[in-house]
């Protein structure tokens, strides 16, 4: 789950990540006030799930309250196109009025998931500012890495060795270190993906700041954190995918045209896959979970066939806890409710694959009964209108 950078900043807070005085607003009026607030210059950010804000015109410096009422009238509705949105961009609905401070220099921190090795990784550059993956291509060797040990934290000399890595002066190092270690804790504590601060900042009076916070959710662990969910916005999230998670599927929207419902994220990363070697674009990423029930099939259809780019579908299917007769049923009743007109190409295997393929035969609908994975994916991107 993704949240926004003020909802990041009062996370870190609260575990004494140093952040600049800010507050949200949600309108004109509560922009002019905040920046009064906070009083001389500010700067307005937009708040969406998306970076490159700044590029987009998202980003601007008030010199006082009256200028930030009119960037905010300028950036408050605005639709926000950056790399990270799409062409189609995103809203902006609501603000961080920010204190501005005198930076010095910009560096980079950020915790991800090591899967290699199963631990978090500390990264820290010199190169702050800049998206991480240029860094990472351009110039490698700028980036700093430290592993940490689960439940043992940021060790005090991983924290210097980032530190003077970045050549951070040896009187801000103590402050440095503080931080990243708060950092760790944050990140443990909510049980994040990501957390990132790009850039953290070094004024020119030697203190540190993350001018800019970015934390990611680890979905499954959010039942520990019922408070979290709350920050949830769904309105920076994809309708479809909004939709899916109120019945329990996991469903990420693609931009081909061959829709793909599957049980089992590996099978369906195999699916599409296959579809892209055959020469077709998968629609989306579709796993109904191993021991779907008819309904649940059913509503997976009808998020399937509410996106208008898709011109064929693939039900791909291992019927072990999920039988392939209760997916069949599920299936026949989805299409007969929601008046399908595309093709529908169905491949399954396991548990009554002889009584669920009986009952797509005898449904007197258009179903196309595929002898396989490969042969399944080459009828359906020909049904779907052939390769792309």
């Amino acid at each position: 789950m993704k949240i926004h950078e003020y909802q990041a900043k009062a996370i870190l807070a609260k575990y004494d990540v140093p952040v600049p005085r800010g507050e949200v607003a949600y309108s004109v009026e509560e922009a002019e006030a905040a920046a009064k607030k906070i009083g001389g210059s500010v700067v307005v950010k937009a708040q969406i799930h998306a970076g490159g804000r700044g590029k987009g015109g998202g980003v601007k410096v008030a010199k006082d309250s009256e200028d930030a009422a009119r960037i905010a009238k300028q950036i408050l509705g605005m639709r926000l196109v950056t790399h990270q949105t799409g062409p189609d961009g995103r809203i902006v609905q609501r603000l961080l009025i920010e204190e501005t401070l005198p930076i010095e220099r910009e560096l980079y921190l950020g915790i991800v998931l090591d899967r290699a090795h199963g631990k978090p990784v500390f990264m820290a550059s010199a190169a702050g500012g800049m998206e991480i993956e240029e860094v990472a291509a351009k110039t490698p060797e700028l980036i700093l890495r430290e592993t940490l040990e689960p439940g043992y934290g940021l060790a005090p000399f991983q924290g210097r060795n980032l530190a003077f890595g970045m050549g951070i002066p040896a009187a801000s190092v103590n402050s440095a270190v503080s931080a990243m270690t708060a950092l760790v804790k944050a990140y443990d504590a909510i049980d994040a993906s990501l957390a990132e601060i790009n850039p953290f900042i070094l004024t020119k009076d030697g203190k540190v700041y993350a001018l800019d916070a970015k934390i990611n959710l680890d979905d499954n662990a959010m039942y520990r954190h019922k408070d979290l969910l709350e920050l949830r916005d769904l309105n920076e999230e994809d309708p479809l995918e909004v939709e899916a998670s109120r019945y329990g599927l996991n469903y990420i929207k693609l931009d081909g045209t061959v829709a793909c419902m599957v049980n089992g994220a590996g099978l369906a990363m195999a699916t599409m896959d296959i579809i892209k070697y055959t020469g077709g674009s998968p629609a989306n990423f579709l796993d109904v979970g191993g021991g779907a029930t008819a309904d649940q099939v059913k509503n997976a259809f009808h998020i399937l066939l509410s996106d208008p780019e898709v011109r064929a579908v693939f039900i791909n299917i291992f019927g072990g806890i999920l039988r392939c007769d209760v997916l069949a049923t599920g299936v026949v009743a989805a299409a007969k409710d929601l008046h399908v007109k595309i093709p529908i190409v169905v491949r399954m295997e396991g548990t009554n694959v002889e009584r669920g393929q009986q009952i797509l035969r005898e449904s007197g609908l258009n179903f196309t009964i595929a002898d396989g994975m490969k042969d399944g994916a080459q009828k359906v991107v020909a049904l779907a209108g052939g390769a792309r």
